[in-house]
């Protein structure tokens, strides 16, 4: 039977113990960031889908008061000393935790990071909530599933330097053949400043008099250019998608400013890098580049030379499914 503990700080106990272990009697620790925050209680949600799956997982979901490598490591290290058969982290910090995980795992617990990674010595496997190529794919196709006879988009980016943006821009632009009729008919930058996103939104539409959509690959950029395009008497004309946040692009999908957005589901998140710490805990599968290993309702997905996979697509957002997001993240 499933045991759901929710935890703010963990008990410390002697001991060590060695894995695998069965299913039946296993306790998985999801560490979060912070606690308090809605996309990782809505993680916590998927968690607790996955151990009811899978039967006789406890989930102890856990983490420090604050963003902080020190609060992750004090609760790393309780969990440790609790003798918890995996941990699945999303990190404050990508190398300050590294010791402290190889201690776990020296000691049998199972370790994946998931959402914000860990170097690959702290860790069996990592989780990405996507990939590059799946984004850059999935901020064009959005803008032309609502261009069927095909139109002009520009991009509204962060800075000229952002690295993750700028790698999304040039997948975009590798698919855009696959997309009839879509032009790029330029990209701007809004330094993931509002006030300056704005503006090089209402820029965008004074330029280009025909243009259909904007593509703002920034959560900022987002909100920044749907405020643009209501307030330029666009709405119904000009298109904002990209990828944003639920909470602060509801208005917008309720004005019609935006058809659709995307950004990870955390639910599937919390739900996929449970499945994930299970199937490594129980040697069903095995962390090595290119294992296949299976997570649950989310398909299959596939190692890399470092360990890390893709879950999915960027999860889409629309008129649909907003309220049921808007207030958890």
């Amino acid at each position: 039977m499933k045991l759901t503990k929710l935890m703010t700080s963990v008990a410390v106990a002697a001991g060590l113990f060695a894995g695998p272990v069965a299913a039946d009697d296993m306790r998985i620790a999801l560490v979060v960031k912070a606690l308090g925050i809605g996309f990782f209680e809505a993680a916590a949600k998927g968690a607790e889908e996955a151990a009811a799956e899978i039967g006789g997982v406890e989930i102890i979901y856990t983490g420090p008061t604050d963003t902080t490598a020190e609060g992750q490591i004090e609760v790393l290290n309780a969990l440790i000393a609790q003798k918890v058969d995996a941990i699945a982290v999303s990190s404050n910090d990508t190398d300050a935790l590294v010791p402290t995980l190889k201690k776990a795992m020296d000691r049998g617990i199972t370790v994946v990071s998931w959402d914000s990674g860990v170097a690959p010595d702290g860790r069996q496997a990592h989780l990405n909530p996507s990939s590059n190529a799946l984004i850059g794919n999935m901020i064009i196709k959005m803008a032309a599933d609502n261009l069927p006879d095909g139109g002009e988009v520009a991009v509204l980016s962060a800075t000229t330097t952002s690295t993750n943006q700028n790698i999304w821009i040039e997948e975009m632009t590798k698919v855009l053949p696959n997309y009839a009729g879509i032009e790029v008919v330029a990209t701007v930058y809004g330094d993931d400043l509002a006030d300056k996103s704005y503006r090089e939104a209402t820029g965008l539409m004074q330029s280009h008099p025909d243009l259909d959509a904007i593509i703002a690959p920034t959560s900022v950029g987002i909100v920044a250019a749907a405020q643009a395009v209501a307030d330029a008497g666009k709405i119904g004309e000009v298109n904002v998608t990209g990828l944003g946040l639920p909470s602060e692009m509801a208005g917008a999908i309720e004005s019609g400013a935006s058809k659709s957005f995307a950004i990870w589901n955390p639910i599937d998140l919390g739900y996929s890098a449970t499945m994930l710490a299970h199937q490594l805990a129980t040697e069903a599968a095995t962390a090595e580049p290119g294992a296949e290993i299976s997570i649950g309702r989310m398909g299959t997905i596939t190692l890399d030379d470092t360990n890390s996979a893709a879950m999915a697509d960027p999860f889409v957002y629309d008129s649909s499914n907003i309220d049921a997001f808007k207030d958890i993240f």
